[in-house]
């Protein structure tokens, strides 16, 4: 078993969109995903409504703090934004680090649609990584 943790700073956009891709494209009897924040913001509604429209539930997802997982051996952690990259803790495991800075779509402005859009392109930039990222390290 292959154990993921996505951080990313408030657990609420960027991270729980990760965490749906990537136990979307992945064998949930091979690899668990985890997320979490170095601060907790709770689940963003749009980024529910987001995943939805690309037909993946994300509804029952919980925002969580890293604390929570200290007792995972994670193979990989990947953080999505600089800000967790810069506070990630320490591990003491065996845990492969990578970054990607997606932009937060939480801090988009502007109309309803216009902010839908932005949560989308994220969405898409989202996926496309969790997907290379799964074919990369042989993970579906």
């Amino acid at each position: 078993m292959k154990n993921i943790l996505v951080l990313c700073t408030g657990n609420s956009c960027r991270s729980q969109i990760a965490q749906g891709y990537l136990a979307h494209f992945t064998n949930p009897q091979h690899v668990q995903v985890y997320s979490a924040g170095v601060e907790t913001h709770g689940v963003n509604p749009r980024a529910i409504a987001t995943m939805l429209e690309d037909g993946i539930d994300i509804s029952h997802h919980t925002s969580n703090n890293i604390d929570e997982y200290r007792h995972i051996d994670f193979d990989f952690v990947l953080t999505v934004c600089d800000n967790a990259k810069e506070r990630c803790p320490y591990f003491p495991t065996k845990a492969q680090k990578f970054h990607y800075n997606f932009p937060d779509p939480a801090k988009a402005t502007g109309t309803d649609d216009e902010i839908s859009e932005q949560f989308r392109a994220v969405r898409q930039m989202i996926k496309n990584y969790c997907h290379d990222f799964v074919v990369e390290h042989a993970l579906n």
